[in-house]
């Protein structure tokens, strides 16, 4: 029976090529849509997941409460590792580790800048890094020892032993080589090319050798025996700074998983609230809903050509076939077009994923070894047949035999309004997909216009390293620059001026209320840095070429003055951490973290050992490129050993809306996809439509009806349709971007527009869709349709 099934199923696809290949494309490109998403939300999912123990792994993070909200880092002080490891019951494994950062390697001629962290032993049995080469339990042991990922050991030492060879770090310390790892996957959150040991960060930072308490600077992992241990380990950590920490109350720790790290890394009022995975949940609604538009539009081409399988089901029924009998064929016919379907979505995927990974910038890989991923593939294919076939099957096989042989003209009234309520469905979605893409977009102009308080544009930045850390150097490279006719205007800053740095509670002003904390941003800065960096003195004066730290003067923004409640800002005199310091400027608030919150309070200090930046201003009068070479000659000048590691601030700045950027972009994607497999059903409905009304076009053209009259009379019930698909869509979507718009501290408001765009879209799209295949009945001749009459 099966074979035999088979063949009609077969039989009739081949018959009915248009419908089968409408059919055929429109699962396919569902399929591929949805396995594409699934594959970026499983390698989103698998983020932190590789070593075997990782279900026991936890971050530890810093809670520190203040009046107006409890901020939280996954920045701990260096002691914290020692004293969980003792303290606290259950710990296998506490490991202290600094965050990944660029330092120079280098062996013989090759020189490369990667990413290194610095760790103890326990950082490599709690990530179980997998050693190609050496002794993973003396890896770290002395302090110039380095363990190198295998793919940096190849760049460094092609196919040669590299143990025990030496390397130069920054041109200065020697490193011997003492171990190889396999490289670290994508999908890890600490992500690094080598790494150190924890005795080279205290030789490079000496102000960590201190057991400071107040001092967060690195990353501290634990691993516990068992999970069965967390609430009471949990509940030890909370007062662990009560131990040390004159003002316990406002710091408190917790352990929060590492497999949780990547997708719930925001925190509001000291508790995981969510993060990246908000966005993961909605690619994968986004995933199901584009395959279930897919099915949709299977069942309506499939009822839509009822009439012309009636016959055939009355013929069967007549000579005997069950009911069952004839949804199992039809069902049959449904499951082969989804393998059909799947084998086609196969290529597009080989072909999108290259083009997905460049505009994601991520490393998606399908495993074809992985039984998971087959069982997936499978599963989603049988669902998506029986789904898409279930409602033809049993609306088909319901005919009676001898109302259907005796002349079927026309599909029951259900079955047109169930159609129309897959077509309305189809729509809804579409809608509410260009509405809430409209609304990303607005969102991600309207911060990107924002005013950031400094002119990007035309700016860049260096790294102060090398010869550079010498000051003389430092000021000869300013000379040069400004000789050069390359930069206007060259300065220094502690940080990226679109990176995160320091800041403190160690900030007292005249009339603070003592228990009022309030984290300041500390940065310290060079002369000349409002005219380099484009932004503005509200009042005072910033440091000028002959200041000297020990003045212990400060700068401040606008929004520290405002915190502090200073009629006068300058002239105030401030205790920062143990100094007396005496405010000489306020300097415009200018965005140096995220452009979504609020300017934090800073203060600036100048202190040249701790600049980490060189910033340049370009001159508007020269061509970027050629001021761009000209900085690049005169910094490979001065400093010859070094990569110049020039970047633009504007690029860098861009980097900070990645994320909106992303969901943009895949709701345009897949949101074109929705509207294309729904414009493939209205085709099918269009054709089939057009053919049941022929008679009445060709009798009404006999009466004088033009060709516009004819498109008018077959659009009409399709604009209706969408017409009711956008009110139903408007709410949605209203609700679904405010709750989206609401995360934001500044966000656009909700207008018009995007429902309007939305609202003709549709329109229009499903009017030239409409069109496409009823102007050729319009323009029939109506003797050919009623010359039998």
């Amino acid at each position: 029976m099966f074979q035999l099934n088979l063949k009609i199923a077969l039989r009739n696809l081949w018959k009915n090529k248009g419908y089968t290949l409408i059919n055929v494309g429109g699962l396919a490109i569902g399929l591929a849509s949805c396995m594409l998403l699934l594959i970026y939300v499983a390698y989103e999912w698998s983020f932190d997941r590789q070593a075997p123990n990782s279900d026991k792994t936890y971050v530890v993070y810093n809670n520190f409460k203040t009046d107006a909200e409890t901020f939280s880092w996954a920045w701990t002080p260096g002691v914290m590792a020692k004293e969980v490891q003792e303290t606290i019951p259950g710990v296998a494994y506490a490991s202290h580790s600094s965050y990944p950062q660029q330092q120079l390697i280098g062996y013989d001629k090759k020189q490369f800048k990667k990413n290194t962290v610095c760790a103890d032993q326990a950082f490599l049995k709690i990530l179980d890094l997998k050693f190609s080469r050496g002794n993973a339990e003396q890896a770290l042991n002395d302090v110039n020892s380095v363990v190198l990922t295998e793919t940096l050991a190849k760049s460094l030492f092609g196919n040669e032993d590299p143990i025990n060879k030496t390397l130069k770090l920054n041109n200065n310390d020697v490193l011997k080589v003492s171990g190889v790892i396999a490289d670290i996957p994508y999908n890890s959150s600490i992500r690094f090319d080598y790494l150190l040991t924890w005795d080279m960060y205290l030789k490079q930072n000496p102000w960590a050798k201190n057991n400071n308490w107040g001092s967060n600077h690195c990353l501290t992992l634990v691993q516990l025996q068992d999970n069965a241990l967390f609430n009471k380990a949990n509940a030890e950590m909370k007062g662990i700074y009560g131990r040390h920490v004159r003002d316990a109350n406002v710091s408190t720790a917790l352990l929060h998983p590492l497999t949780k790290w990547h997708l719930y890394d925001k925190f509001e009022n000291g508790k995981s609230v969510g993060g990246r995975i908000d966005q993961i949940k909605l690619f994968f609604i986004l995933a199901f809903c584009i395959l279930l538009i897919a099915c949709v539009n299977f069942m309506n081409l499939s009822t839509a050509r009822s009439e012309k399988r009636s016959k055939e089901v009355g013929v069967r029924k007549a000579i005997g076939s069950s009911r069952k009998s004839l949804i199992n064929q039809f069902m049959l016919e449904s499951l082969l077009l989804a393998v059909i379907g799947m084998a086609v979505a196969f290529v597009l995927i080989e072909v999108s994923l290259p083009y997905f990974n460049g505009l994601l910038n991520i490393h998606l890989a399908i495993d074809y070894t992985d039984w998971k991923f087959w069982s997936a593939l499978i599963s989603l294919t049988i669902i998506t047949g029986l789904l898409a076939g279930s409602y033809p099957a049993f609306y088909l096989s319901s005919f009676e035999p001898i109302k259907v042989l005796k002349g079927f003209s026309l599909p029951g009234k259900a079955s047109i309004s169930v159609r129309k309520v897959l077509v309305v469905f189809q729509f809804t979605f579409a809608a509410c997909l260009i509405v809430c893409t409209a609304v990303v977009y607005q969102q991600l102009n309207f911060i990107k216009n924002k005013p950031i308080g400094f002119q990007k544009a035309g700016l860049i930045e260096i790294p102060i390293q090398g010869n550079l850390l010498d000051k003389s150097k430092f000021n000869l490279l300013k000379q040069q620059l400004l000789a050069s006719g390359a930069a206007t205007h060259v300065s220094a800053f502690s940080t990226g001026l679109n990176e995160g740095g320091n800041n403190t509670f160690g900030i007292s002003w005249p009339g603070k209320n003592p228990k009022e904390n309030v984290l300041f941003n500390t940065r310290a800065v060079d002369f000349d840095l409002i005219k380099t960096i484009g932004s503005q003195l509200v009042s005072g004066r910033e440091f000028s070429s002959n200041a000297d730290f020990k003045n212990k003067q400060v700068m401040l923004n606008e929004a520290a003055v405002k915190v502090m409640k200073l009629k006068e800002g300058v002239g105030a005199t401030l205790t920062y951490g143990n100094d007396q310091v005496t405010v000489i400027g306020v300097m415009k608030d200018f965005t140096n973290e995220s452009p979504y919150q609020s300017v934090r309070p800073m203060i600036m200090y100048y202190y040249p050992d701790d600049l980490n930046r060189v910033l340049i201003r370009l001159n508007p009068n020269q061509n970027i490129s050629a001021s761009v070479n000209q900085v690049d000659e005169v910094v490979k000048s001065i400093n010859p050993d070094f990569p110049v590691d020039r970047v633009f601030v504007d690029d860098n700045f861009e980097q900070k809306f990645n994320n909106e950027k992303l969901l943009g972009t895949l709701s345009n994607w897949f949101g074109g996809f929705a509207i294309f497999i729904s414009c493939l059903g209205l085709l099918g409905l269009a054709l089939f439509m057009a053919e049941q009304r022929k008679k009445e076009i060709s009798i009404r053209k006999v009466l004088g009806a033009n060709t516009t009259d004819i498109l008018t009379l077959l659009n009409k019930d399709f604009v209706k349709l969408v017409a009711i698909a956008n009110l139903i869509a408007f709410p949605l979507a209203y609700i679904i971007v405010s709750k989206w718009l609401s995360a934001f501290e500044f966000r656009v408001g909700i207008s018009v527009w995007p429902f309007v765009i939305a609202m003709v879209a549709c329109l229009v799209i499903a009017i030239l869709t409409v069109s496409i295949q009823s102007i050729k009945v319009a323009k029939s001749n109506p003797i050919d349709a009623l010359k039998y009459e």
